[in-house]
């Protein structure tokens, strides 16, 4: 087995415990899409664009509530702004790489692919194919998305609009969350975030209760992160 397939497989098996909460994700984006009256094709079409998970479910969740198009992209690039922090991690292992390289490894670089490939890339500096660790992790999670959406388009054309399924969406995200519950910081952060984003729900104008709670949960953050320096 040469080096590009040994490191892309590599990455593939890094990342497979990882996608247990990926399955159910794609599948409430998929019943979701169906209840707000989307075509199959549409939400599927979303998956595909809109690659990012979270992205996507706030991107449908703001929309049934009435926001605004620019709230809700607005909102939704919030959400994905931690994506800039996992570039420029990044940018110094694969710097080197051709543009076209890079487009598609940013495609892919998706919470799940940078925790592990971050860890791969330390341990492994001097491996000059390491990128295809990232690029195994990102497509099998861009592949077990993909199939989870279709499934819940599928369930979402014959289960009960009554069943409200839009609250496993809070546990799904508690599941990813569930190893940052760990570090009392990370508790006082979330614990911010919540608070925010549930009192503003309905007292924040034009639905930007999500921008705010984002604001909010970095602000503490960046509080947190520099009484910590300060004491050290």
């Amino acid at each position: 087995m040469n080096v590009r397939l040994k490191t892309l497989s590599r990455g593939i098996i890094d990342v497979s415990p990882l996608m247990i909460p990926v399955v159910p994700f794609g599948i409430i984006f998929g019943v979701i899409g169906m209840e707000l009256g989307l075509s199959a094709y549409m939400t599927f079409g979303m998956s595909i664009i809109i690659f990012g998970g979270a992205s996507q479910i706030v991107l449908l969740q703001l929309f049934s509530g009435g926001a605004s198009s620019l709230v809700a992209i607005t909102s939704v690039g919030a959400v994905n702004s931690r994506h800039l922090l996992y570039g420029a991690v990044f940018s110094e292992y694969l710097s080197h790489l051709k543009l076209t390289w890079k487009i598609i490894l940013s495609y892919v670089l998706i919470d799940q692919a940078f925790a592990v490939s971050n860890t791969y890339f330390k341990k492994n500096k001097k491996n000059s194919f390491k990128h295809y660790h990232l690029l195994g992790a990102g497509f099998t999670c861009w592949a077990i998305w993909q199939i989870s959406t279709i499934l819940g388009i599928v369930l979402g054309s014959v289960v009960p609009e009554e069943l409200g399924l839009s609250f496993t969406i809070s546990l799904t995200f508690l599941a990813l969350l569930i190893n940052d519950f760990r570090k009392f910081k990370n508790i006082i952060v979330m614990l911010v975030s919540g608070v925010v984003a549930t009192i503003g729900y309905n007292t924040i104008p034009f639905q930007a209760y999500i921008i705010v709670a984002a604001l909010s949960a970095l602000l503490i953050a960046t509080l947190l992160t520099l009484i910590n320096l300060k004491k050290k």
